[in-house]
């Protein structure tokens, strides 16, 4: 009886796991149509990474929360792995706002690109609370996008959502 109740065990996290992964598929052909998303100048992320670029703020350190498209805050962007969480340090610069992840891709996003900055309580695979995470509005082509940051030191946020709003040169 309990090889029984073992293998059923086993049969169902098997099949929830295929369902996950079947959905996070799904997801990835619903977004295909996404623009490709803006790569990091390399001779910026070689600055950033040695300490010599010229940051508009001291870089803030926490955690990569996600991006999500603008149609809702739980719809993550599955194309690359843009859409999975990692430590990062966040970097504003004068061409944009860097987010060098560890153990992924950095997401650049340029200071053109740059719609609107604002706290919020969370986005996709993070929820922090009332004005827990930094979030960025960003286009890319047709479309927008929000990146969720959540900065070790919560007190970064009144001094990275103004400055990333003189980014849009006041139109946020």
């Amino acid at each position: 009886m309990r090889a029984v109740l073992t293998l059923v065990t086993l049969l169902v996290l098997v099949g929830l796991v295929a369902l996950m992964w079947w959905g996070y598929r799904n997801r990835r052909k619903r977004q295909a149509h996404l623009p490709p998303f803006p790569a990091a100048p390399a001779e910026l992320l070689e600055k950033v990474r040695a300490g010599t670029a010229a940051d508009l703020l001291p870089p803030s350190t926490g955690v990569y929360a996600s991006t999500v498209t603008d149609a809702s805050w739980q719809d993550r962007v599955a194309a690359g792995d843009v859409g999975f969480r990692s430590d990062a340090t966040a970097h504003l610069l004068a061409d944009g706002v860097l987010f060098d992840r560890t153990g992924a891709q950095p997401v650049w996003i340029p200071a053109e690109s740059v719609l609107d900055a604002r706290t919020a309580p969370g986005i996709a695979g993070k929820v922090m609370g009332r004005d827990g995470l930094l979030v960025v509005r960003w286009r890319v082509g047709d479309h927008e996008f929000d990146t969720g940051f959540r900065a070790d030191d919560k007190d970064d946020y009144q001094t990275w959502v103004p400055a990333l709003r003189s980014l849009t040169g006041g139109t946020a």
